[in-house]
């Protein structure tokens, strides 16, 4: 009975003791995962498949019962839960040290996959070698450094995801899109890709493709190795890369106009999954101060800058380097890339320069100048295109960005920085998105500042850092780049004052007519 207890303290006082299922399911979690430890030390399991399915069903049953014990007695409806007071959550010991231990396997994964026991052309020792088996089965190949990893994180996003919707069980916007990253991590991310492995033979070889990755997320889908798989596999590898041109040109575009970058972040993204089901009890330590605003703007755009660069580089030296093996000529590339850069810049000043601010318009006009001008320089004088190896770039780009920034940083630092620091400062094709949810995209959030009571749950629980509460309390529509649409400052909002709408902006809130508004110095009331 002392669960249902109702308390109205703005705290909800520091954190009760875990009951039984939370016991339980903390037990069974450890097991599990002592199992796969043991499994470092390259221990001789008699049978790798039962143990690996012991130690994998453990952790899935732990996070369960751990679940069921934590919100299953509870009021439905989204709690404090005592989060700034918790070790874990708030920046204290337990956080510090489950941000070394994700920090240091990412490195050890990204860059010393040996410790793991892979064994290149050689049978596997240790942690992969215990996962031999289930890719056995998917792909009919020994597991890789990468597998584990697949494997690691479909199973928590599937079970943390669980989690997720227990506790948000009153609000069916969030039930339904954690069950659609569930989906797409589980079909699209991981069995499909690896059962496209088992169509492989001596004269057939599709190369490793998660069908939900888009470029500039997947940034190696157009380099030349990638692109010679494709085209050697025949119709189906040329089909997938034709997808791959038309995810860029049409999909996103479109469905970011009619939904917001939501659909993909909040939807279908692998990382915003893992953000929004493991990550979703470090959602309130996003810094959503003026500070990390401004630094945002400018790390993730020059992250797009850089991928840019680096993308056209590379495709232009393989065109180069091979002009009779691909049907499109490498100058004719590089005007391309010119006149997209031209035209997208031209219509955002041309239509939308009333919104953009100062900065954007230096930074938008110094990149464009930054393209041109190196083209230019590139066809007067003869000089190596970006002054740079494209394939030296491209190392630089995925040690920089694709290892350190989205999995060292992006995932190790959940405790401590929140659970959107990758998607937030570094992810290109985010930022991109961002861009055409900013000025072309029909989705925005509504408010009705008339019955804001100024809680501040909104901001708090914001992941992406914005001041929710700013726009409420005057009665603003909240159309901003940074948003990933999941829903959740209008799911903790205890007076329905946020709803996510696809309309046509009308420059103002969707109580247009008096609103009744906090912050504007008078109050209005419709008689």
């Amino acid at each position: 009975m002392s669960d249902m207890i109702t308390s109205y303290a703005v705290s909800n006082g520091p954190p009760r003791a875990m009951n039984l299922y939370q016991k339980i399911g903390s037990a069974l979690g450890m097991l599990g995962l002592i199992v796969i430890l043991i499994s470092f030390t390259s221990y001789d399991f008699q049978d790798h498949s039962i143990w690996l399915g012991l130690s994998l069903s453990s952790i899935a049953i732990g996070i369960i019962c751990y679940s069921y014990g934590l919100y299953a007695r509870k009021e439905e409806g989204i709690k404090n839960d005592g989060v700034w007071f918790k070790s874990s959550s708030n920046r204290g010991l337990i956080a510090w040290l489950s941000a070394i231990l994700l920090t240091s396997f990412y490195v050890i994964l990204y860059f010393y996959p040996e410790l793991l026991g892979l064994r290149n052309g050689e049978e596997n020792v240790g942690l992969i070698a215990f996962f031999d088996p289930l890719s056995s089965i998917l792909s009919g190949n020994p597991a890789t450094e990468w597998f584990v990893y697949g494997t690691l994180y479909t199973v928590a996003i599937l079970f943390f995801g669980v989690k997720f919707i227990w506790k948000y069980r009153h609000n069916s916007y969030q039930r339904i899109r954690t069950m659609s990253v569930m989906f797409f991590q589980l079909a699209f991310a991981f069995i499909i890709p690896e059962l496209m492995a088992r169509l492989n033979s001596e004269d057939f070889s599709l190369p490793y493709y998660d069908l939900k990755n888009i470029w500039p997320l997947n940034y190696y889908n157009f380099f030349g190795y990638r692109v010679d798989e494709f085209i050697s596999a025949g119709n189906i590898g040329i089909g997938l890369l034709i997808f791959g041109i038309v995810s860029i040109l049409l999909i996103t575009p479109i469905l970011t106009y009619k939904y917001g970058k939501r659909w993909y972040c909040s939807w279908v993204c692998g990382c915003g999954g893992l953000a929004e089901t493991a990550g979703d009890p470090y959602r309130h330590l996003s810094d959503n101060s003026l500070f990390a605003w401004k630094v945002e703007r400018w790390v993730i755009h020059l992250v797009v800058v850089f991928v840019i660069l680096m993308t056209s580089a590379v495709i232009y030296g393989y065109l180069a380097q091979s002009p009779d093996k691909y049907w499109l000529d490498a100058d004719l590339f590089l005007l391309m890339v010119a006149a997209s850069h031209l035209i997208i810049f031209s219509l955002l000043w041309i239509y939308k320069r009333a919104e953009l601010k100062k900065d954007i318009k230096i930074a938008a006009l110094l990149f464009t100048l930054l393209i041109i001008g190196l083209i230019g320089i590139h066809y007067l004088f003869g000089s190596q295109l970006y002054f740079f190896d494209p394939y030296k770039l491209r190392e630089l780009y995925g040690f920089l960005i694709g290892a350190v920034f989205s999995g060292v940083l992006g995932v190790g630092f959940y405790p401590l920085l929140g659970s959107r620091v990758w998607c937030r400062f570094g992810c290109p094709m985010a930022a991109i998105m961002g861009l055409q949810q900013r000025f072309f995209s029909k989705f925005r959030i509504s408010t009705n500042g008339g019955q804001c009571i100024s809680c501040g749950n909104c901001s708090t629980y914001c992941e992406m850092g914005i001041d929710v509460k700013w726009y409420a309390q005057r009665g603003q529509n909240i159309v901003r780049s940074s948003c990933v649409g999941c829903g959740i400052c209008s799911a903790v909002c205890p007076r329905g004052v946020l709803k996510l709408e696809n309309k046509e902006d009308s420059g103002s809130s969707r109580y247009a007519n008096d609103p009744i508004t906090f912050g504007n110095g008078e109050v209005k009331i419709n008689h």
